[in-house]
C-alpha cells in the first residue's frame, strides 16, 4: 500500500472576522494564492498532473459557492485539474487532508492538493449555505431552539438531548459542555488561556510562525505577514 506524505505546506496569516486584515478579501482568491504558493515550492511537479484538489470549507455558499475547489484550481492555473469542495464545519480542512491521504493509500492517484479556507467576514456579501432564511428542515426547529436556550444560559448542566439532536453546536457552547463534563473550572480555563497567549507571543518573538506563514498583499498594497488574533499581553 502506498504511503501518503505531505511534500509542501503553507498558509496565509489568520484574520479576525468582520474587522480583521482580510475582511474585504474573497476566500477563493486567498485560497488560490496559497495553493499557488505551495506548488511553487515543488517546481519539479507538473501542476497539470495533479489528480485532484480537495478544498475544505465550513460554510460553502455565496462567494464560497460554485464548487470552490474547482474555482481555486482554475484560479491557480490548473484548468485540467478537477476540484471538489467538502464541509465538516470547523474540521473541513482536516477532512480534506484525510481524504487526500486516503486517495493516495487507495491507489487513486499520486499527487493531491488538500486545502481549506473560510471567509466569515464575507458572509454578508453573498451569504452562506447555512444562513439563508427558511432553508433548514423545520423538523429541527425545536432542537435549534433548545441549543439557543442553552447558549443563552437558560438551561442547567448539559445532558444528552431528549428527542432530535441539533445538527450543529457552536464551538463556544461545545467548550462549555466539555468544561462541565470534565469539571474544568473557570479559573483553570483562564490560566490556560493566559498561558496560551503568552506562549504564542514567545513563539512569535522567536520567529516560529515565519516558517509556515506566507505574507498576503491586500488590494491597497498593505502586506499582512502576521496573525491578527494573538494577544500576548493578556493577563488575569
Amino acid at each position: 500500500m502506498p504511503e501518503a506524505v505531505i511534500v509542501a505546506a503553507a498558509r496565509t496569516p489568520i484574520g479576525r472576522a468582520f474587522k480583521g486584515s482580510f475582511k474585504d478579501e474573497r476566500a477563493d482568491n486567498m485560497a488560490a494564492f496559497i495553493v499557488d504558493t505551495v506548488l511553487n515550492k515543488v517546481p519539479q511537479l507538473d501542476r497539470q498532473s495533479i489528480d485532484d484538489l480537495i478544498l475544505g470549507c465550513g460554510l460553502p455558499g455565496g462567494e464560497q459557492g460554485f464548487n470552490m475547489g474547482r474555482v481555486v484550481a482554475i484560479l491557480a492555473g490548473m484548468p485540467a485539474v478537477p476540484g471538489c469542495t467538502i464541509t465538516r464545519y470547523c474540521s473541513s480542512s482536516l477532512q480534506s487532508i484525510r481524504m487526500a491521504a486516503h486517495a493516495v493509500r487507495a491507489g487513486e492517484g499520486d499527487a493531491f492538493i488538500a486545502a481549506g479556507v473560510e471567509g466569515v467576514s464575507r458572509f454578508a456579501v453573498g451569504g452562506s449555505s447555512d444562513h439563508t432564511p427558511g432553508t433548514q428542515n423545520p423538523i429541527f426547529q425545536d432542537s435549534a431552539l433548545r441549543t439557543l436556550a442553552r447558549m443563552n444560559g437558560d438551561q442547567g448542566t448539559w445532558t444528552p438531548p431528549q428527542g432530535l439532536a441539533d445538527v450543529y453546536i457552536a464551538m463556544g457552547e461545545t467548550a462549555e459542555n466539555v468544561a462541565e463534563i470534565e469539571n474544568v473550572t473557570r479559573e483553570e480555563m483562564d490560566d490556560y488561556a493566559v498561558r496560551s497567549q503568552q506562549r504564542t507571543g514567545a513563539a512569535i518573538d522567536r520567529g516560529f510562525y515565519e516558517r509556515e506563514i506566507t505574507p498576503y498583499t491586500l488590494a491597497d498594497g498593505t502586506v499582512v505577514s502576521a496573525d491578527d488574533c494573538p494577544r500576548p499581553s493578556t493577563d488575569r
